[in-house]
């Protein structure tokens, strides 16, 4: 197929090819889209030279599957797609998924569950000897013992379970010819142990220099603290410039991780996204509808790679790094113009970002020679006084990007760190956002209100966000425009009780609707909160840490959030006589649910108790000139149930009336007096937050 790399036997003798030099095994439908790491890979080593067959999706109950090109000349590579398998079939209440984005047509059921494990299997089968080799984000983050979630179990390395030879971590693209060099030089698989960025196994570690020995596979599987010890010190080495190799004992064999990559520089992630992606699926997928995860990306521009955010439930760390990489404003500007000479375009870029689209720049100057700090997050708890906060660079491309003919309207749909923006003195960042990039909605995840729980999750305090929406609502106002925050949340995270999920609850309540996004938390591997929830640790103090594990507390967590939902009635009532927040079941406007028929409105939480007025004394009237006795009071109009369709349920969406009582209620709320302590004089460089 013209543009495409060969997907069967078929497409390749049309190219001439006898046999491929790698067969490339995808647990995604094959899309030649930069947003897919497979693309990037594939083009990556075409650009090398070397010829590259594609098998997407083969039938894994079907050994004969991967002989579709026979024995490729140096070996297979093999990656489970887009998403970690599992987390791609499964929700976070461990149901199966109705669709697959990653799949033509949506379709469920093409990919196994540990689809690398599995098709590494099922290749070594066929080919005994042949290398393999692994990569992607389920073998990134399972490079060495993981906790699993969907089995509840502490896990080998996928080196080892899946029988390939050589893992790679983070991006590849660099790596990966490095390694494909020196298979082609003739070098054995096994002698390849010299690539930063992989992950190898051997008998012998004796050769291994500036190594650090984890604890051995035995002894995590034995105790859960020596597992949050030994994820600590993984933590601390995953930055290129200061990180050491790591070896993790298993018997007689050892799994060895050598240091992550060196970022790419602007030139080199301008050289990736210059190679000739057709930027959209296979044509063999017409038929099926095409694959569903191109919509969203097919007119987004990729600008950076690589977080400093830190937050605890995220694995950028693990598989990107915290150094940001961005690419040059005439490689965006280019891919923004063919874009618009796409037959479906229309007008709408709908992204321009990464992980977090305000990161156009490391977070500091030193990050570049010496790499991010070892035990300092750049932005948590508080901005560190060496962060360059400064937009400029972004505001200058938007606005390129915005005067390119054919587009209409640029928006930023990926995640805006508030408390960066906060950073930046310079309110002009703010200002065009507001104006120029959103589309009636800004989506934002301050993820909780309660302290404790955002320290857990290593986010800003929540001051920090309400500063943020005053600012938002206040911009909206001076632009006469008609804009709305949508917060992200997120119920169950480790350290957060039903007394935390509560106070989330009367934060809901006072904005005024049922926020569109909930999430429970989910344990994917080799997260911060994944080690928090597996052993009851928080491994960057070795402090306890409530979990919330059992189901039906997490059950009664997500209803909270979503009060307002008839069916949650039962669990919202268990939850707040478990919390002793029955003063919420009432009919007064701060009750978030009334009380069961013939059960007695409770009285106030104390912290909600006011002072008793003295009423006034009346006289005594002769009966006949009494008034009729008062009926009792009924409930107030506000504490009135909505219906579905009034609070926008209906459509899964807020009213805009409710939207416009939530920021009347985020632009009025005062803040309460603090008490102010004594300090020191502040040291020259020292930031307000």
């Amino acid at each position: 197929m013209a543009g495409f790399l060969p997907i069967n036997a078929r497409e390749m003798h049309a190219l001439g090819w006898e046999r491929p030099d790698f067969v490339y095994v995808l647990g995604d439908a094959y899309v030649d889209h930069p947003s897919f790491g497979h693309a990037i890979i594939s083009r990556v080593l075409e650009r090398a030279g070397y010829r590259v067959a594609m098998l997407p999706q083969p039938d894994w109950r079907d050994p004969s599957s991967v002989l579709e090109f026979g024995e490729p000349r140096l070996g297979f590579l093999v990656t489970g797609g887009n998403m970690d398998s599992m987390v791609n079939h499964y929700s976070v209440g461990r149901h199966r998924r109705r669709t697959d984005a990653y799949t033509p047509g949506g379709a469920t059921g093409k990919r196994p569950d540990y689809a690398t494990v599995v098709y590494c299997n099922l290749i070594r089968r066929s080919f005994p000897k042949i290398p393999i080799l692994i990569g992607g984000i389920e073998a990134s983050l399972r490079r060495l013992a993981h906790y699993d979630y969907w089995s509840d179990s502490l896990k080998r390395s996928i080196l080892l379970d899946s029988q390939a030879d050589l893992l790679l971590y983070g991006m590849g693209e660099r790596a990966i010819v490095e390694v494909a060099d020196a298979m082609n030089s003739g070098l054995d698989i096994h002698d390849i142990t010299f690539v930063n960025g992989t992950v190898y196994r051997t008998r012998d570690c004796s050769g291994v220099v500036d190594a650090i020995t984890l604890p051995s596979y035995d002894e995590l599987r034995a105790d859960r603290r020596r597992y949050a010890e030994s994820f600590a010190v993984q933590y601390r080495n995953t930055d290129p410039f200061s990180a050491r190799c790591l070896i993790e004992p298993y018997g007689r064999e050892f799994v060895v991780q050598n240091p992550p990559q060196p970022p790419l520089s602007t030139q080199e992630m301008d050289d990736v996204y210059a190679l000739p992606y057709q930027d959209t699926y296979h044509p063999s997928y017409r038929k099926a509808g095409g694959v569903p995860a191109i919509a969203e990306v097919q007119f987004s521009l990729v600008s950076n790679r690589g977080c400093f955010g830190g937050c605890s439930f995220c694995a950028l760390t693990f598989h990107q790094g915290r150094i940001v990489q961005t690419r040059s404003h005439d490689s965006l500007l280019a891919e923004a113009a063919r874009m618009t000479q796409h037959p479906d375009f229309k007008g709408y870029i709908h992204d321009v970002g990464g992980p977090t689209a305000n990161f156009r720049q490391p977070a500091c100057e030193k990050q570049l020679t010496h790499g991010a700090c070892q035990n300092r997050q750049c932005l948590f708890p508080t901005p560190c006084r060496n962060l360059r906060a400064d937009h400029t660079d972004y505001v200058n491309l938007l606005r390129e990007l915005r005067a390119i003919s054919g587009v209409k309207k640029v928006f930023i749909r990926s995640g805006i760190r508030f408390d960066y923006l906060l950073a930046d003195e310079d309110p002009t960042f703010l200002r065009e956002l507001v104006e120029y990039h959103v589309s009636g909605q800004l989506k934002v995840a301050p993820e909780h209100v309660s302290d404790q729980v955002l320290r857990y999750m290593g986010k800003p305090r929540h001051a920090v966000y309400e500063k943020f929406c005053r600012k938002y609502a206040a911009l909206n106002e001076k632009l006469g425009k008609k804009q709305y925050l949508v917060p992200y949340l997120m119920s169950s995270h480790p350290g957060c009780g039903l007394r935390e999920a509560v106070e989330l609850a009367e934060y809901v309540r006072d904005l005024g609707y049922m926020p569109e996004q909930v999430q429970d938390f989910y344990p994917t591997p080799s997260t911060l909160s994944t080690v928090m929830y597996y052993t009851g640790l928080d491994p960057r103090t070795m402090e306890p840490v409530y979990v919330p594990t059992d189901p039906h507390e997490k059950e009664m967590q997500r209803a909270l959030i979503q009060y307002r939902d008839p069916k949650n009635y039962a669990l919202i009532h268990e939850a707040l006589v478990k919390a002793g927040r029955t003063d919420l079941i009432g009919y007064g406007p701060k009750c978030l649910i009334r009380p069961r028929r013939g059960e007695a409105e409770k009285a106030p939480h104390p912290a909600q108790k006011q002072p008793a007025q003295k009423r006034p004394a009346q006289k005594r009237e002769r009966p006949a000139e009494k008034k009729p006795a008062a009926k009792p009071r009924k409930a107030q109009p506000a504490a009135r149930e909505p219906h579905r369709a009034e609070r926008g349920e209906a459509f899964g969406k807020p009213t805009a009336a409710q939207l416009r009582q939530a920021e009347r209620y985020l632009k009025t709320r005062k803040k309460k007096p603090a008490v102010k302590k004594p300090t020191k004089p502040k040291a020259s460089g020292g930031r307000e937050v």
